[in-house]
């Protein structure tokens, strides 16, 4: 019996469904009890590693999909995760079921579906948690600076494919119009005032290991959001002080790949506050520092959501951030901006429709 508990306990079972070879790969399924080292200081499962299984998830399916097909073999590499919200948390002892599911091929890049839900193995209770949307991009094993073709996907109506070509072209879009960021940087002050952008912004650096890559040599997707969470949260509670949890990730665009051996710093700050929730943007930078012909570079960015909870785990007032620069004053309005138009969306998903 002791056997089989470490066994549960340490198991992750892949499950993929293949009906005909153009339909192969459609759908995958994670399964992973989470165990005390997944927590977060509040008890419940850290944020970062629901991304990170997120992730995993969606580099299984989509890299079996590109390889479905006889050809130049590739791997899936992470380029976009469009927002995640976070709408219930996971405790630990629960088992969380990761399903994936491909939804959309263009010439070059995959769209992946994923759900996560909790179980309760006690009483079999479940929950959904997450939902999300991944990119990613096939690239030759044999250069992975050459991106591959897909294999198309069979759609089971006409509508799927318009429909997710409207949103492959939504997100390229948006994509191009992150780029003009990739030169801001985070620089620390001396002696900040609380409530100021300066008070909270936290940065962590990080050596890029093997344990961090892929066969390839290049940082796991999943690792990456992983971090960024981290700084994020770090952010979030020293502008609180109090218990925080992720609510949401806004799209999280990766610009360009880590290599094994980079230094990455992963920098946050508080952009906006609402009432109730805050915006954090994050901003990773790479360093090869074992290549002297490459120069820093902006890796990835993206904007995430906390809220803030007491000890019984009731929503508590934030504190409203004290923009002081002219950048703060126009990253606050841009958030702001944001915030306003995702709570109109979720409104007008509530509200009936007349």
């Amino acid at each position: 019996m002791r056997g089989a508990v470490v066994t549960l306990w340490r198991s992750l079972s892949l499950q993929v469904s293949r009906k005909g070879a153009a339909k192969a790969c459609r759908g995958q399924k994670v399964k992973q009890i989470m165990r005390p080292d997944d927590a977060n200081v509040a008890g419940n499962v850290h944020g970062g590693t629901i991304l990170k299984m997120i992730e995993e998830a969606g580099a299984i399916i989509s890299t079996r999909h590109c390889n479905s097909q006889n050809g130049e073999r590739c791997v899936a590499a992470l380029a976009r995760v469009e927002r995640t919200d976070f709408l219930s948390p996971m405790c630990i002892g629960e088992v969380a079921h990761v399903s994936a599911e491909i939804t959309y091929t263009s010439k070059h890049s995959v769209e992946v579906q994923v759900n996560v839900m909790s179980e309760n193995i006690l009483t079999g209770a479940k929950k959904l948690t997450n939902k999300a949307t991944l990119w990613y991009v096939p690239l030759s094993l044999k250069n992975v600076d050459k991106v591959l073709e897909v294999p198309p996907v069979v759609y089971t109506r006409q509508e799927q494919e318009e429909e997710g070509r409207k949103r492959y072209e939504a997100q390229k879009l948006e994509r191009m119009e992150t780029k003009w960021r990739n030169g801001d940087i985070v620089q620390p002050v001396l002696n900040p005032e609380p409530n100021t952008v300066s008070y909270s912004q936290s940065s962590l650096i990080h050596l890029v290991g093997p344990s961090d890559c892929t066969l390839h040599g290049f940082v796991h997707g999943g690792v990456t959001m992983k971090l960024m969470d981290e700084v994020a949260g770090i952010v979030a509670a020293r502008h609180c002080k109090t218990n925080i949890v992720t609510a949401s990730v806004d799209a999280i665009n990766f610009h360009d790949k880590i290599r094994k051996g980079c230094v990455i710093t992963i920098s946050g700050r508080m952009t906006f506050t609402s009432n109730k929730s805050m915006e954090i943007e994050v901003l990773v930078d790479a360093d090869p520092v074992v290549d002297n012909s490459q120069k820093r570079y902006r890796a990835a960015s993206a904007f995430f959501t906390y809220v803030s909870l007491s000890q019984e785990g009731k929503p508590l007032p934030v504190p409203q951030l004290v923009p002081e620069t002219e950048d703060e004053k126009k990253r606050f309005e841009e958030g702001k901006g944001r915030y306003l138009q995702m709570k109109a969306k979720r409104q007008g998903q509530v509200e009936p429709q007349p």
